[in-house]
């Protein structure tokens, strides 16, 4: 089920920021799908909590790919979007990921680097080892959690945010993520999401300039839920 307003999980709020936990099949923002966006539930949400008139003003800081999970920030005012695009640019806001990938990560701890080119007729990046034209360097560095009997679990931290980084470049290394047949995964999840969310991130506040560290609670699927109590205990 997409999000409404009234089923909006926001992990946190004040005057100049809004974070949301991102399900499965919410489009962040508006494409060519015409489907309503997560931006626009967002927007109904605060003009019916703040009972605004008129237009609500949200920025967009960053995206997720449709079929994964968690964090999301907006920004509430143009001040804090400006700062926050200025925090991305600058890499001062760590974004840390889980992704269920299939088999086991040989090293456990590693850090990958490739040359990512997006193909924007099929919605795909390919990675390479070097460059090649058109091609955006891509590093994330990765550990392992947990081993299932198919699977394995790893916390990522990116470095670069490049378009499917972390799909292209699990997927490249022979581990793609569960239910993620674009980049080849052996079957689909029932859902039609893939194992990937966006559990953590943390920066200074771009007003207040205060510690603002969120985590996003991991989705109610089976899988994750036997993740999330094996790596509890």
């Amino acid at each position: 089920m997409r999000s409404t307003k009234d089923n909006l999980e926001v992990l946190f709020e004040d005057n100049h920021l809004i974070i949301i936990n991102k399900r499965v099949g919410d489009l962040v923002q508006g494409d060519k799908t015409g489907d309503k966006p997560l931006s626009e539930v967002v927007k109904e949400y605060i003009a019916e909590k703040y009972a605004k008139p008129g237009k609500v003003f949200l920025g967009v800081v960053h995206r997720l790919d449709r079929p994964t999970t968690g964090i999301v920030i907006f920004a509430k005012t143009s001040k804090a979007l400006e700062r926050l695009n200025k925090m991305l640019r600058e890499k001062t806001i760590e974004k840390i990921y889980w992704a269920l990938i299939e088999g086991n990560a040989d090293p456990t701890k590693a850090t990958l680097t490739h040359y990512l080119r997006k193909n924007p007729k099929n919605n795909k990046s390919t990675a390479f080892p070097k460059e090649t034209p058109n091609s955006k360097m891509a590093t994330l560095h990765y550990k392992s959690l947990l081993e299932l009997d198919n699977y394995t679990l790893l916390e990522i931290n990116l470095e670069t945010g490049r378009h499917h980084q972390i799909r292209c470049q699990l997927s490249a290394s022979g581990h793609p993520i569960k239910g993620d047949l674009k980049y080849g995964s052996k079957r689909s999840n029932s859902d039609g999401g893939i194992h990937l969310h966006a559990v953590k991130i943390e920066f200074n506040h771009p007003v207040k300039k205060e510690p603002v560290l969120v985590q996003a609670p991991l989705p109610a699927e089976n899988l994750w839920q036997l993740c999330d109590s094996k790596v509890k205990n």
